[in-house]
């Protein structure tokens, strides 16, 4: 009798114990995925003068105490990344579009250049995103418009060209703060801007922009802020 009522306690041990396991497996191998994204990152920085990854973006060390990077407290995945004001130099490689539990990247006044990769789209639960003082060339994505998420963006002072995207305000619902400024945009505001409701404040200056300032811009109830000068838009700001 006692070796029956043992059985099934076994096997649910051996359950539970499977799935701890398979847990852990599971946790190690996304946690791997995060590392392998970042040392992707480090090798295309060519210049470290302050030696912040050389030094410190080791193997030897959990990737969650690496400089610039914090992790969440339940999954232990890199929520946030923050290597601004580090005067590093290189370009962003596809695999940092691995970090699918991102949620803040801050890349602010480094030297990073060339084109941003479009694997940077899988950030969906990106909400944060400043890359602004840099050298990034090229027109600015259209998948810049798939983060629902999104409610900060600056791209300011880049070398970006090109006409913005007319549909790329779209699918940022949330978007609050834009900055553009210092770029060589060219062409119309486009008017899916003026479908982002809870907009508040809207940096566009000193870009080629042209055209009549869109009468749609009295859908922005919350915004406080909107610069546009030293651009062709005619209209009253």
């Amino acid at each position: 009798m006692g070796n029956t009522r043992f059985v099934p306690a076994l096997i649910v041990a051996l359950l539970l114990l499977n799935l701890v396991v398979a847990f852990s497996t599971k946790t190690t191998t996304n946690i791997s995925t995060d590392q392998s994204a970042l040392l992707a990152l480090k090798a295309h920085v060519i210049n470290d003068p302050r030696n912040f990854l050389t030094t410190n973006w080791s193997t030897a060390f959990s990737v969650c105490k690496w400089i610039g990077v914090t992790c969440g407290s339940r999954h232990r995945r890199i929520i946030a990344l923050d290597l601004s004001n580090m005067n590093l130099s290189g370009t962003i490689p596809p695999h940092v579009g691995n970090l699918s539990f991102l949620a803040w990247l801050n890349m602010r006044n480094n030297n990073f250049h060339g084109p941003l990769p479009a694997q940077l789209v899988k950030l969906q639960r990106v909400k944060y995103i400043r890359l602004s003082f840099n050298i990034f060339d090229g027109e600015i994505p259209s998948w810049f418009g798939s983060f629902p998420k999104l409610q900060y963006l600056s791209l300011s002072h880049n070398n970006l060209t090109g006409e913005i995207p007319s549909d790329i305000f779209e699918g940022l619902p949330r978007l609050q703060v834009l900055y553009l400024a210092m770029n060589r945009f060219s062409g119309k505001i486009p008017t899916s801007l003026f479908e982002c409701k809870e907009l508040q404040d809207i940096d566009l200056t000193d870009n080629k922009l042209e055209g009549i300032l869109p009468k749609e811009i009295g859908n922005l109830t919350m915004l406080k802020i909107l610069q546009l000068h030293n651009n062709l838009i005619e209209g009253k700001t």
